[in-house]
């Protein structure tokens, strides 16, 4: 087969036509929440309908349906913790190809049996080492080992092409053209897609890729005017945190005219509660990107049409206590510190009626040290109702003559101690 590097609106459609009765047409919801926040009329691309839970099956398939059949027999590999694997399961047992899924130790055990459950007889999962990178380095010595093909999760043209038919899904159920669409980027097949079709075919639409704060390896890519790798990545919005973007993925996007944003970890996970509770969502960390950004780091003017996209609900329930966490923390509600109590009776007691607020709870208590005689630190986690009660607290412990530290978000004592 030629080789191609880029991505043309045609090829887009033409990829729309290989998978028509193969994904799913998902749902396209007007959300009164979102609207109501922006003063819009906010849609929800449902891509967590999806086959597969995710709108990776649109690349993982229209890359593995265009094999020649030689190519096809000889297998196809890929490197992946989840809905790339899931599509790549799906697509090989559709099309009756053989394909093994390296993931990482790491990988849930409810994640494998997805992937093994989807690709049946035609897939075999293989756990080797404890990162994404051991198993893309795993896949990729399979592939020039045994002659099977590696299949990108984001980084080629069929690939891209695949993501980008969801734009296309869009416009055709609205019957009309949107004024923006908010896309989440990891590394950047989703956008590049949809980004280009929409240059091509709607350029009066407002295309903006929102990345996870912790993972910005698109914004790298354009400030250094090529794909950078990023020293670190904060791993909880999985489905998009990517150390690098592609080689194919960076131009379309640098060229399309797209926007580029960011939010937050801890807004992702305000989001998905919110998602759950008032939406009946499920939607995993990346497919809250979106609309986590709709309102914050996105402005769209009054009474236009947006399109939030969510892109997966391949969500793991254990997570959820961390998401809660993480939300509370980021709405400035829940706070730690490291507390010296005396070594005498009545100490906690004090501290509890003197210090504490009435509506302030202690949501962790613990010990760190105690061969102390004297004091006995202990890390405190309080939650409390409102930001704004967060100076009064501070100020009532400054004046107390117990011996105080808060421990910040992000610092090296958070990340030992939490």
């Amino acid at each position: 087969m030629q080789r191609i590097d880029t991505v043309s609106a045609q090829m887009v459609e033409q990829a729309a036509e290989r998978l028509s009765g193969v994904v799913t047409r998902t749902p396209l919801e007007p959300n009164a929440r979102l609207s109501s926040r922006v003063d819009a009329r906010v849609w929800l691309k449902r891509e967590d309908q999806q086959t597969v839970r995710s709108y990776k099956i649109r690349g993982a398939y229209n890359f593995i349906v265009q094999l020649d059949e030689a190519t096809r027999s000889r297998g196809v590999v890929c490197a992946s913790a989840g809905n790339h694997a899931q599509g790549v399961a799906y697509a090989c047992r559709r099309l009756g190809a053989k394909g093994r899924v390296y993931v990482p130790g790491t990988t849930p055990r409810q994640k494998r049996q997805r992937i093994a459950t989807l690709g049946g007889a035609h897939i075999e999962v293989i756990v080797v080492g404890e990162t994404y990178e051991d198993a893309f380095a795993a896949a990729n010595e399979d592939a020039q080992r045994t002659g099977a093909t590696l299949v990108p999760a984001f980084d080629d043209p069929r690939t891209v092409a695949g993501q980008g038919t969801v734009a296309l899904e869009i416009v055709d159920q609205l019957g009309f053209v949107p004024d923006v669409l908010v896309v989440p980027v990891g590394g950047g097949g989703l956008l590049a897609g949809i980004a280009t079709w929409v240059r091509e075919r709607h350029p009066e639409i407002r295309v903006v890729g929102v990345e996870p704060r912790g993972a910005m390896c698109m914004a790298a890519a354009l400030a250094a005017g090529e794909p950078v790798r990023i020293d670190a990545v904060d791993s909880f919005v999985d489905g998009a945190a990517v150390r690098e973007a592609g080689g194919v993925t960076y131009p379309l996007v640098r060229d399309s005219g797209a926007e580029l944003t960011s939010v937050p970890e801890g807004a992702v996970c305000t989001e998905m509660l919110a998602m759950y509770q008032a939406d009946g969502v499920i939607a995993e960390p990346a497919g809250a990107l979106a609309s986590a950004a709709l309102g914050t780091t996105v402005s769209v003017e009054p009474e236009q049409t947006v399109v939030c996209i969510v892109s997966g609900g391949n969500n793991d329930v254990s997570r959820y206590s961390e998401i809660l966490e993480r939300s509370l923390m980021h709405e400035g509600l829940k706070h730690y510190f490291l507390v010296s109590f005396p070594q005498e009776p009545g100490a906690l007691r004090r501290f509890l009626d003197e210090i504490l607020g009435p509506e302030d709870d202690v949501t962790r208590f613990e010990y760190v040290k105690r061969n102390n005689r004297e004091l006995g630190p202990a890390l405190i986690g309080l939650e409390i109702p409102r930001p704004a009660e967060l100076p009064g607290l501070l100020a009532r412990l400054e004046a107390s003559p117990l011996q105080v530290e808060q421990v910040e978000p992000g610092s090296p004592l958070f990340h030992f101690l939490l």
